[in-house]
């Protein structure tokens, strides 16, 4: 193990839903720290730039097809990850998407897309990817989840679900899988501004009701994950697993205006 806990040269790392968002935050950030990478979408040439500008880095990167409510579709992007550099050390289990709606108009076909992406791809996923680290005996699997993992938000009935299920399966997961060296972890956003969550923020009332409830006064910045995942992925976290980061400015410690004693 070198001085540097935190280095991640020579480590292969898959990135799934890179092609925009936080997805490309993780990738850049891992290979700021020395990983080459993987990256997937379900669209092969949405993801031409973000291969020029990893590469633009110094480091590899290597863009597959994958959908993940696919079986097929999982099973062979873990197979041409694993052919293209020989090894898989990281997965940042990203891919996801999101139906706003109330609860009473949720319908059958809006719950089935957002579970099977968010907690059945997640899973088989992480499935196909721990089947070629557990030979190495070495692992890390980072399951992106989400601050509905921990808080219930009207209109994110399906969403909530889902990553509260990515919590349940990543303690799961790390108690199956640590045996074998691999750690599984859950690091879980705030509000974030993304492509899913930008309407909301054209709502400067619904910003300002939010940043009034995070303690550190502001929705999060998609550079504020960049050492969470760092660390998720390195070897200073070679003894955590099974564990849930919310990184979120502090709201999820329920804290508002309203319930704070003066």
């Amino acid at each position: 193990m070198g001085d540097n806990l935190f280095d991640l040269s020579g480590k292969v790392a898959i990135v799934t839903g890179a092609s925009r968002g936080l997805g490309q935050y993780f990738g850049r950030a891992l290979a700021r720290a020395g990983a080459d990478l993987v990256i997937t979408s379900r669209k092969l040439d949405s993801l031409d730039s973000f291969r020029n500008e990893i590469e633009g880095m110094g480091r590899r990167a290597v863009p597959l097809e994958l959908d993940v409510r696919n079986y097929e579709s999982i099973q062979k992007m873990a197979e041409a990850a694993e052919a293209a550099y020989g090894k898989i050390d990281i997965l940042v289990n990203n891919a996801g998407c999101n139906v706003r709606k109330p609860a009473l108009e949720v319908g059958w076909d809006d719950w089935n897309l957002v579970l099977d992406t968010n907690l059945r791809g997640t899973f088989f996923v992480a499935q196909a990817v721990a089947k070629r680290m557990l030979p190495r005996r070495y692992g890390r699997i980072v399951n992106i989840g989400s601050v509905t993992a921990v808080f219930g938000y009207a209109g994110l009935a399906p969403y909530c679900a889902s990553r509260g299920g990515v919590k349940q399966l990543t303690m799961s997961l790390a108690d199956d899988w640590g045996p074998y060296g691999i750690t599984v972890n859950c690091l879980a956003p705030g509000w974030f501004k993304t492509k899913q969550t930008e309407v909301l923020y054209q709502n400067q009332q619904w910003v300002d009701y939010l940043t009034d409830r995070i303690p550190l006064k502001r929705p999060g910045r998609p550079d504020d994950l960049d050492g969470a995942v760092v660390f998720l992925a390195s070897d200073a976290c070679q003894y955590i697993t099974g564990q849930t980061l919310l990184v979120d400015g502090g709201i999820s410690t329920g804290a508002t205006k309203a319930t704070i004693a003066r």
